[in-house]
């Protein structure tokens, strides 16, 4: 874990006695620490009223029934509380609907906790990649994109007054890189495709007018979502909309950024005209949040990198996560379409 990871949710040594929810085998009981994600108020067809609940780690959510008349109903509904942490002993069970608990025991975390190992970012799905090491090679490969110090400056004094909430922040609430670190995966990945694609496109371009700017495309891709730094906000139960995400969103944020940035690192005024535009036209529809197409050079490389990198994310989550069998999986996912994994031997 991180210095930040640590510094956000506390820290404390895994106790041997424990067993994460994320390890437990089929008709395994133990005692674990896991995040109440769910908690839905349903009725059956025949009008029977039930509560779905679900509890996770950082690697597996569980999602099952409590029933109205069965023994944690009351508890369920008067004391559980979605975005709380809990100690429970239960049976890990897996069904013809899915995975299963059969919970023995529960309780509300308490500071002991702690001593036994309890962090809360071990019920937060990660990134797989170090966020201080790719925070570090982000920042190396914008100093390496461009020979314009104006820009490099910009674009670091960003990075660096916000480094500590970018160790941290996903890319979104759902969807593609919705975990902790995820935004620094996400942006790393497509500030390094810019970079292949303007040195391709430069050298099959060399007389372009004007000439692509790689340093552009690159800083385009670092900086295109950086309005998420105000659009979400990390809670102990994942990434969280802001106020200001709801109402304004993140494009409009970004550009706010790069403006009042400005104000103390100036850029060259058909730099930061171009540099905007990016920002704003990197979804490239107005159903998906942009007010403008790519009219750039700089600004269609950005796009597609960065959705590029996003649906590609989508799809390998879902073929790691899908629960159905045979060549395809279901389209219940963010793509919402069949994936293609090949025939099952």
């Amino acid at each position: 874990m991180s210095s930040a990871q640590t510094s956000l949710f506390g820290s404390g040594s895994k106790s041997s006695d424990l067993v994460p929810l994320s390890e437990l085998t089929p008709g395994q009981e133990a005692e674990f620490f896991a995040l109440l994600s769910a908690k839905e108020e349903l009725t059956t067809r025949d009008g029977k009223p039930y509560f779905r609940v679900a509890f996770r780690d950082s690697k597996r959510e569980v999602s099952f029934p409590i029933w109205n008349d069965t023994t944690w109903s009351i508890a369920c509904r008067e004391q559980w509380t979605v975005g709380e942490f809990y100690k429970l002993r239960a049976q890990y069970r897996e069904t013809n609907y899915g995975p299963q608990l059969e919970i023995r025991k529960i309780r509300a975390i308490t500071p002991d906790d702690e001593a036994e190992g309890f962090d809360p970012a071990m019920c937060l799905p990660q990134s797989r990649f170090d966020p201080v090491q790719m925070f570090d090679e982000l920042t190396d490969l914008v100093k390496q994109s461009t020979e314009d110090e104006q820009l490099v400056e910009f674009v670091l004094a960003i990075l660096q007054e916000h480094r500590e909430t970018l160790l941290l922040l996903a890319a979104a609430k759902h969807n593609h890189h919705a975990h902790v670190g995820g935004f620094l995966e996400h942006v790393l990945s497509v500030a390094k495709t810019c970079e292949y694609l303007a040195d391709k496109y430069i050298d099959m371009y060399p007389d372009m007018q004007p000439p692509l700017d790689k340093g552009l495309v690159v800083v385009g891709g670092v900086l295109h979502d950086i309005g998420k730094l105000r659009e979400l906000t990390m809670t102990p139960g994942g990434a969280e909309y802001t106020p200001a995400g709801s109402l304004v969103g993140h494009i409009l944020q970004g550009r706010d950024i790069i403006r009042e940035t400005a104000l103390e690192h100036p850029l060259d005024e058909e730099k930061l005209l171009r540099l905007e535009h990016i920002v704003i036209a990197h979804q490239r529809l107005p159903e998906w949040g942009s007010p403008k197409p790519p009219m750039t050079p700089e600004a269609l490389l950005v796009h597609y990198a960065d959705d590029c990198d996003a649906k590609l994310q989508m799809m390998i989550a879902a073929l790691a996560d899908d629960p159905t069998e045979g060549p395809f999986t279901s389209s219940r996912n963010p793509l919402r379409q069949r994936i293609y994994r090949g025939e099952v031997e």
